[in-house]
């Protein structure tokens, strides 16, 4: 994993990457049979917002990124949120055998990858956290959505246009959320002797035109980022091109593909 989703980006990511609805925790809590004697691990946690409502399940949760600005805000989140059973570590998927060493006899019940497997060696990872579970614990990767510049809506397509715009190529990237790449990650997990499961959860929700923005500059690497006038040039031509919406409606369709 590349540890480039620093300062401004890290702030944009906690402000406006949604969360996920307790559907999805549920569904966590089922395929593993989570509870309060659980240790979770949050791999490429971002600023929390799986992690937190995860703590909510188990007795404690490890979240783990390799960018620190990422972890200080996650930490804070965790303050105000009252969940004093989170540890927040530096670190990334190639870290795993010396997280193993560090909990000794503890066993892991459940170690989540929510919208960041694209960074990780899959094959590597999966076989790595074998030895870290517990009788009847997992892996689960989350995909929670599609890119917004790759819906198969008016107002995405919109979206697309201007970001292109003010990147200067065409802008393609899944993030490895679409049907090949949840296929790779199914794969993977079969390879690595993980029996597979997966469960999809699909809600409407309100998007602002705010989120848009911030979810988009969530996604760039620091150094990517654009100038403040540049980012003021986009928001404007974004409201143009939506007709002076401030909101539009998102279909969320999230993905939880199990390895137990």
């Amino acid at each position: 994993m590349k540890a480039s989703f620093s300062g401004e980006v890290a702030t944009y990511y906690a402000r406006h990457r949604r969360g996920y609805p307790p559907e999805v925790l549920d569904a966590l809590v089922e395929a593993f049979d989570l509870g309060p004697d659980d240790t979770a691990v949050d791999l490429g946690c971002g600023t929390g917002q799986l992690s937190l409502p995860l703590a909510a399940r188990v007795g404690t949760v490890i979240g783990v990124d390799p960018e620190p600005d990422m972890l200080a805000l996650a930490r804070h989140a965790a303050l105000n949120a009252a969940r004093p059973n989170t540890m927040w570590l530096l670190g990334d998927d190639s870290d795993l055998p010396t997280l193993g060493r560090l909990l000794g006899d503890r066993t892991i019940g459940a170690l989540t990858v929510a919208v960041a497997i694209h960074f990780m060696d899959r094959d590597a990872l999966f076989r790595t956290v074998r030895p870290l579970l517990r009788p009847g614990g997992g892996i689960a990767v989350i995909t929670n959505g599609a890119p917004l510049w790759m819906q198969d809506t008016e107002w995405s397509g919109a979206l697309r246009e201007c970001l292109q715009r003010l990147l200067g190529h065409p802008v393609t990237a899944t993030c490895q959320t679409d049907e090949p790449g949840r296929l790779h990650h199914q794969n993977a997990l079969v390879r690595a002797g993980y029996r597979y499961a997966e469960s999809l959860v699909q809600y409407d929700a309100v998007l602002t035109i705010d989120d848009m923005i911030g979810g988009v500059f969530s996604a760039m690497s620091a150094e990517r980022l654009p100038s403040a006038q540049g980012r003021a040039r986009f928001t404007d031509e974004l409201r143009d091109a939506l007709g002076g919406r401030d909101r539009v409606t998102e279909r969320v369709r999230v993905w939880v593909q199990f390895g137990v």
